[in-house]
């Protein structure tokens, strides 16, 4: 397993794990060129330093799953840095094989090397899976968060 940062050649890879669920059907356009807004997105991620869209292959070079990392920096904790972790989704047939366990493994590790305090996440309440995966991992549910769609 290798994880790397994205590059454009593997937008349509990630847009087609991000459709490949309940949740990211409704979300997501997977069309073929993808829609401009995927591109100006990727543009925008890659270029901010504080961001790190991270793609994850196989042994044969196929991308398996995908996450972004964002690392926010905060006055609390003293000026601390937060790392946030998000659109974390692994290809169907790879699930359940301990390669959530490993990426997070990696995230954790990667969060530290760069002296983030905190390392956070959301999770959507529809996900009760994926919500008892983070706590197995040692993810606590410290606040309630909120949300507001336009």
């Amino acid at each position: 397993m290798t994880i790397r940062k994205a590059t454009i050649n593997d937008l349509y890879a990630i847009v087609d794990l991000l459709a490949d669920d309940e949740l990211g059907q409704i979300r997501e356009q997977l069309k073929n060129p993808l829609p401009t807004s995927y591109i100006k997105a990727f543009e925008t991620i890659t270029e901010d330093a504080h961001q790190e869209l991270m793609v994850v292959e196989n042994e044969s070079s196929e991308i398996i799953g995908t996450f972004q990392l964002t690392f926010i920096q905060y006055l609390n904790y003293s000026g601390g840095l937060r790392a946030q972790v998000e659109t974390v989704q692994i290809r169907k047939d790879h699930r359940s094989l301990g390669i959530g366990k490993r990426i997070f493994e990696w995230i954790i590790q990667h969060a530290k090397a760069r002296n983030a305090i905190i390392l956070q996440l959301t999770s959507d309440k529809k996900r009760p899976r994926a919500i008892k995966f983070y706590e197995a991992l040692g993810f606590t549910a410290t606040h309630e968060g909120m949300k507001m769609h336009f």
